[in-house]
């Protein structure tokens, strides 16, 4: 096997992006570790029922994690086949229970079940980060729930809400990529042990003369693995069920990515209302030393986009691997499983960071909703003028024009003169008063239910996670 340094291409999720913990369950050394589990559990069914004797599995268990990875390389150089190179490999070192390893076996009752214990494993470490994360936003949800701030929407000044109530729209994007997890965990399962096309004809061969079930000698073997085995299969376990992980991935980075993007905008200095945290000798530019660029929310907002384009190639694998099986899949599925989830791991793990130093400037904040405090109120002005005899469409044409006046005096760099234009214009005087519309322009007051309905989904993500 060839030993990997820096004169030779290396993926950055070697060694950049990605956890060691995540990294793991990806590498070769896992998988045959796995292999052999699924070798040995099987051998310890077969010996229930009279297949393998007790030498010959008592070999294979004390040999099961003797691997030599090197000699399996080796092999693989002329058998052109890795499930058969590591066969060969287990029974040089296993000489007793050599004879027996993969008796009745298919090379996918080996390979898928243990690529959906990976699965498993990778999906309960996403599951996990995604618990840490969902419940370091409900705390900023609590701590900032009634803290009032100024709604954008096209970018431009909207409405007011609050800090806590756009944060609690993350967090419920996120929620719900949790329980898409939770879909994922319940609905896919391993090949099970099913042969060739996935019939079990090679193991109820095996058993006619034994007193047990085909079925029943599947169970033992998943049951020590961990997973469940799906009801029918060809070859392969349904690569629909990659689809489906691959998608809740997806709705985990998408969510992260939006809170990203939207940081990004936040934290630019026009305006100036939340940044990244950022580190005492962090440096923002090689050329601008002054710049402290948003570079862990860009990341995953760069990270996601790669998530996002993988579950095509998974759901091309579920249609295009055709009847029983064809290796259409096989190549891009050594590929793309492990950087989707090292991928998402990496933006878990920078998401965390994130948000748990997350900078809410309350000041600029402040600020911001006090400079367009008038705009935001327009909805208000023109409902209770309504409601004291105005029409409607008259008076947000007036609202229209006078914002724009005010508006290009706070392009010019002048004060938002709206509350006086509003006072001396005709129309809205025979409807409201200088008190009525000073009450209104105190648009802190006009966030509806939003601190409400954000600590409801507090409650909800403690409940549930």
């Amino acid at each position: 096997m060839t030993h990997f340094d820096f004169s030779t291409y290396l993926s950055p999720l070697t060694w950049r992006y990605g956890s060691d913990e995540m990294r793991k369950i990806f590498s070769e050394k896992h998988k045959y570790e796995l292999w052999r589990k699924i070798w040995v559990a099987l051998a310890q069914a077969q010996h229930q029922v009279g297949l393998v004797s007790s030498q010959e599995l008592d070999d294979l268990k004390k040999n099961e994690k003797n691997i030599d990875i090197e000699k399996i390389f080796e092999l693989e150089r002329d058998t052109k086949h890795d499930v058969v190179a590591a066969i060969k490999e287990f029974a040089s070192i296993a000489k007793i229970g050599g004879g027996k390893i993969h008796l009745g076996a298919t090379s996918m009752d080996i390979v898928d079940n243990a690529d959906m214990v990976r699965i498993m494993e990778a999906l309960q470490i996403v599951e996990k980060k995604v618990v840490i994360i969902l419940n370091l936003l409900a705390d900023k949800i609590e701590e900032y729930a009634d803290f009032p701030c100024l709604g954008y929407t096209h970018l431009q000044p909207a409405e007011p809400t609050t800090v806590g109530y756009r944060l609690a729209f993350y967090a419920q994007d996120l929620l719900t990529a949790y329980e898409s997890i939770q879909f994922s965990k319940k609905t896919i399962k391993g090949k099970g042990m099913k042969g060739a096309v996935g019939t079990a004809a090679s193991y109820k061969e095996l058993l006619k003369d034994k007193d047990e079930e085909v079925g029943k000698l599947e169970t033992k073997v998943m049951k020590s693995l961990g997973i469940d085995a799906a009801l029918i299969s060809g070859q392969v376990y349904p690569r629909l069920y990659d689809f489906i992980v691959l998608n809740s991935l997806v709705m985990v980075t998408s969510a992260l990515a939006k809170f990203a993007g939207d940081l990004r905008i936040l934290q630019s200095p026009l305006y100036g209302e939340w940044s990244e945290p950022f580190g005492k000798k962090q440096v923002g530019s090689s050329a601008m030393p002054f710049k402290k660029n948003p570079i862990s929310s860009e990341n995953i907002c760069s990270l996601a986009r790669l998530v996002a384009a993988l579950p095509q190639t998974a759901r091309e694998n579920a249609t295009l691997s055709y009847l029983e099986r064809t290796l259409d899949d096989s190549a891009n599925k050594r590929i793309v499983m492990a950087e989707a989830f090292l991928t998402t791991d990496q933006i878990l793990i920078t998401a965390e960071k994130i948000i748990g130093g997350l900078v809410i400037n309350k000041e600029k904040i402040s600020f911001n909703l006090r400079q367009y405090a008038s705009f935001a109120a327009s909805e208000s002005i023109i409902l209770e003028a309504v409601k004291n005899g105005a029409d409607r469409q008259e008076m947000h044409e007036v609202l229209r024009i006078n914002s724009m006046i005010a508006w290009g005096d706070i392009q010019s760099g002048k004060k938002n003169p709206m509350m006086e234009l509003l006072v001396n214009d005709k129309l809205v005087k025979k409807f409201l008063n200088k008190d009525q519309l000073e009450k209104l322009m105190e648009v802190e007051n006009h966030i509806g239910d939003a601190p409400e309905r954000a600590k409801k989904l507090v409650k909800l993500i403690r409940v549930l996670i």
